[in-house]
């Protein structure tokens, strides 16, 4: 399912977003798709983001960001954490 989410974000995404770079969160509390739509409300709010979905299987919320653009782990962080969960893992990748 991860796997078909992510191939629909890229595919959407503008031919200039090329430089984007991807976020995986790995979340812990998050247990149902009410979790997830807060989390997904309060991410769509940064500007720099371009794509976000999240796969409440295997807890990690994905972001793709908008063409050279990053978000820093802090800001990220924060919100997920101020919004009562706690993180296990954040990795960035191009």
């Amino acid at each position: 399912m991860k796997t078909l989410l992510l191939l629909i974000a890229s595919l959407i995404i503008p031919l200039g977003s090329i430089h984007a770079e991807t976020i995986d969160i790995t979340v812990n509390g998050m247990v149902c798709s009410f979790c997830a739509q807060g989390i997904e409300k309060k991410i769509k709010k940064i500007g720099a983001v371009s794509t976000i979905t999240v796969d409440m299987d295997t807890k990690v919320v994905t972001i793709i960001t908008k063409d050279k653009q990053t978000i820093p782990d802090e800001t990220l962080r924060k919100i997920i954490v101020d919004s009562g969960f706690a993180i296990k893992d954040i990795t960035h990748r191009e």
